[in-house]
């Protein structure tokens, strides 16, 4: 297997990017508007510089409102979350040798559903540059959680793995029982916060998407520039010291890199569970558990993964919406089994 991958990787890669291609296009093409793939195809290249002039078919004005200001945010927003939850999900598992950690270990979700709720019960307005206070009081939230985490963690300016882990889940707790005493308090507004932690990208536009892209981008390119590290931590801190990484400096630099690019995509999409913990497990028993391949191959899979999870949520029970966070875990949990069977039986 890891033969086979070692020599088709670039293959591999190239046709995953082709079936994100036709999957965001058939994505873009369902909803209750008529639009099919080829329209969308259509709309797309008329707006590509030096292709655009050379299609001649016309395009409707309607169609290009729906595709360009309604279905694609919402499509890159649900690929952008996806790719960076998954990053952030395959870097944490080597960062704390740790396969059972994903984005949402170290509690930066909770702390972000907290300011949510807060922003929901306390009724504030829209407060700047036209984003909601419910995405600006989560992402505040975020990062206060991830700030009091580490600080809890650190002793004598190192942070142990374990320190991090427990001060994460004990945290955590914390927040969802403040959450849980919000919501007694505030029975009016509990279906508000349910809906918000469930996880949604009904409300993706444009403006948002250029936020959380940088960030998401940016991260996911700085992630992968320390791979070489995150293959020499699998085999201990100490021997990875040895080999001349500085443990600390990455720790500490991969944790802030890692809680804005889950806190820029929590705040603006809710909590969705899952895709940072099952997709770099595939990645990994399909590729191979080297970061080189592991950190781009869960980018590329976690974009497909949660955009195809986001198409699901909005078409199967239409015109109602079901939680893309359940929906990532009833599509992932067999097929992740499945894989798990088939490794133990070559094993």
């Amino acid at each position: 297997m890891n033969k086979f991958t070692k020599n088709r990787r670039k293959e591999s890669f190239v046709i995953l990017l082709v079936a994100y291609a036709v999957l965001a296009i058939v994505a873009i093409s369902i909803g209750s508007a008529n639009i099919t793939p080829y329209n969308v195809l259509i709309v797309i290249l008329k707006t590509i510089p030096g292709i655009g002039e050379y299609i001649k078919e016309n395009v409707s004005s309607t169609h290009f409102l729906i595709i360009f200001l309604v279905r694609m945010p919402r499509i890159i927003m649900a690929s952008l979350v996806g790719m960076g939850l998954a990053v952030v999900g395959a870097a944490f598992q080597s960062l704390f040798k740790n396969p059972m950690a994903d984005p949402h270990v170290l509690g930066i979700s909770s702390g972000a559903a907290l300011g949510a709720a807060l922003a929901i019960v306390l009724h504030i307005p829209v407060i700047t540059i036209q984003l909601s206070a419910v995405t600006i009081f989560a992402f505040l939230g975020a990062l206060g959680t991830t700030i009091l985490i580490y600080s809890i963690a650190q002793v004598r300016g190192k942070v142990a793995t374990t320190n991090l882990l427990l001060s994460g889940s004990a945290v955590s707790f914390l927040m969802s029982a403040l959450i849980s005493v919000i919501m007694v308090f505030n029975q009016e507004e509990v279906h508000k916060i349910v809906f918000w932690m469930m996880g949604s990208f009904n409300a993706s536009s444009w403006k948002n998407i250029f936020i959380v892209a940088p960030v998401t981008l940016i991260g996911t390119i700085i992630i992968y520039f320390f791979y070489r590290d995150f293959n020499l931590m699998l085999i201990g801190d100490d021997n990875a010291k040895s080999l001349g990484v500085d443990t600390e400096k990455l720790k500490k630099l991969i944790i802030i890199v890692s809680s804005m690019i889950v806190a820029v995509s929590v705040s603006f999409s809710g909590i969705i569970g899952f895709v940072g913990f099952i997709v770099p497990h595939m990645v990994r028993i399909l590729f191979g558990p080297n970061n080189k391949a592991l950190i781009p191959f869960s980018a590329l899979i976690g974009a497909i993964f949660l955009l195809f999870a986001d198409t699901i949520a909005r078409t199967a029970a239409s015109p109602a919406e079901l939680p893309v966070g359940a929906v990532t875990a009833l599509i992932g949990s067999p097929y992740f089994i499945y894989l798990l069977i088939k490794m133990k039986k070559r094993s």
